[in-house]
């Protein structure tokens, strides 16, 4: 069932099962603002049971660094804006991931790591990448951190 993201009411739809459900329904919400101020585009997600190939596909890329996440993946999206392909998978223990591939061979390429406030730093992280904070009025204190995607995909 598709859930389009509201960020004037910000909701744990589709996210109750996450232990810090509220700060990653507005991680969640953070992005869809994004997207709707930046490219009018409405921010959507379905379970991430219901569109595996999109979860295939991130998965494929995070391989690139030999990651691979033990939390249950709840939530994924994905779509295009001005010739660039954006995916993410929404987790259950607050991680967001999303990948940012540009179509034109030499646009950017990245995938993105935001973990919601009141989570620990999966072990996958650790001694691998710093953190920037954001603050945010929707989602608190957001953690962030990227790494730039070599291969094709």
């Amino acid at each position: 069932m598709v859930y389009k993201v509201d960020f004037k009411e910000v909701s744990t739809v589709g996210l109750e099962s996450s232990p810090v459900a509220p700060a990653l329904a507005g991680l969640r919400a953070n992005e869809a603002r994004y997207y709707w101020n930046k490219y009018k585009h409405v921010f959507t997600t379905v379970p991430a049971n219901e569109d595996p190939d999109t979860l295939v596909w991130i998965e494929k890329i995070l391989s690139e660094r030999d990651m691979h996440f033990a939390a249950t993946p709840l939530e994924v999206t994905h779509f295009e804006v001005e010739g660039i392909k954006m995916a993410y998978v929404f987790y259950e223990n607050g991680l967001v991931v999303n990948v940012m591939y540009s179509i034109a061979d030499d646009g950017k390429r990245a995938v993105g790591f935001k973990l919601s406030e009141g989570m620990d730093v999966p072990k996958e992280f650790e001694g691998k990448f710093k953190f920037a904070h954001q603050k945010s009025k929707l989602a608190g204190v957001i953690r962030g951190s990227f790494f730039v995607i070599k291969g094709n995909y």
